[in-house]
């Protein structure tokens, strides 16, 4: 039986990788470290195990952004790709909207939910323009 591969990449195509088989969660995070590493009221996330994804284009730059977590981005254009932390040994997170298809995975989960922005909602009720 075959698994499952998911490939994705950052903005400029330089960093490439891809995800083997089952995730161990996808869920979007509220907490101010993830929204300020990303600009967004959110992000979500696939965490993968290790040995299961590998980079297939340039390795992306990492940084400490806390005692114990990297994050990673690529170097040429800046988009975030990854985040890594002591607390999680055997992971690896990466961005679900860096997918080539973001549709091949469904949130499940909300992470530091007491960190949601008020507007949050109700952005998404506004109309389209």
């Amino acid at each position: 039986m075959t698994e499952a591969v998911v490939q994705g990449h950052c903005l400029c195509g330089a960093c490439t990788f891809t995800l083997i088989g089952p995730h161990n969660f996808v869920g979007h995070c509220h907490c101010e470290s993830c929204r300020r590493a990303t600009s967004s009221p959110f992000t979500t996330w696939i965490g993968q195990e290790s040995g299961r994804w590998h980079w297939t284009g340039k390795t992306p730059v990492s940084y400490d952004s806390s005692p114990g977590n990297e994050r990673g981005f690529c170097g040429t254009c800046g988009s975030p790709m990854f985040f890594r932390s002591e607390r999680f040994p055997n992971e690896c997170h990466f961005y679900a909207v860096l997918l080539n298809d973001p549709n091949a995975v469904m949130p499940a989960a909300q992470y530091h939910s007491d960190e949601i922005l008020n507007w949050t909602h109700a952005a998404l009720e506004q109309p389209n323009h």
